[in-house]
């Protein structure tokens, strides 16, 4: 008899992908808690990214530890978390820390991501940081547990897409 083992997802893509919306609606849909990945940068990453300057590596340990943290913490009970985890190496960061970590990957074109990003408010990252982050982007391997869905639907859409391919994966 087996029994169900809830995903635990990293809902990923550049700033204005539609993370945070669309992991919201996939943990409802799933069931699990919801993280925020911006919530877990120290004080002095949001003042350097509102400043207009990209993060480095090392600016980045520290947050991925973090994230890391959680999910390891939620490995038995299943969870999502929307972090931007654009480099394979981030992405083996966390995967490490808890088996099956599930690399939901919300594509779009740089043009609609930016027309969302202008459009949105209240959040520290400036446009202009976009292109450092496609840049930076490296699409998931063959060898990483994941999907790349589509975000050129409505976010309840993009969230049906993602809940069909965590659920099969």
């Amino acid at each position: 008899m087996s029994h169900y083992i809830a995903p635990l997802v990293v809902v990923m893509g550049v700033s204005g992908s539609g993370k945070t919306t669309v992991g919201r609606l996939l943990a409802r849909h799933l069931g699990v808690p919801y993280a925020e990945g911006d919530d877990f940068h120290p004080a002095s990453n949001v003042a350097k990214m509102r400043a207009g300057h990209p993060l480095d590596d090392e600016d980045r340990r520290p947050w991925l530890d973090e994230i890391a943290r959680w999910l390891a913490g939620h490995a038995g009970s299943g969870g999502v978390v929307a972090c931007s985890a654009l480099k394979r190496r981030y992405r083996a960061r966390l995967a490490s820390a808890a088996p099956r970590v599930f690399f939901l990957h919300l594509d779009g074109s740089p043009e609609l991501i930016a027309a969302r990003i202008t459009a949105r408010q209240g959040h520290f990252m400036p446009p202009e940081l976009l292109r450092t982050q496609f840049a930076d982007f490296e699409p998931l391997g063959d060898d990483e547990m994941g999907s790349a869905i589509p975000i050129d639907g409505t976010p309840q859409e993009t969230a049906a897409l993602a809940h069909a391919a965590v659920t099969s994966a």
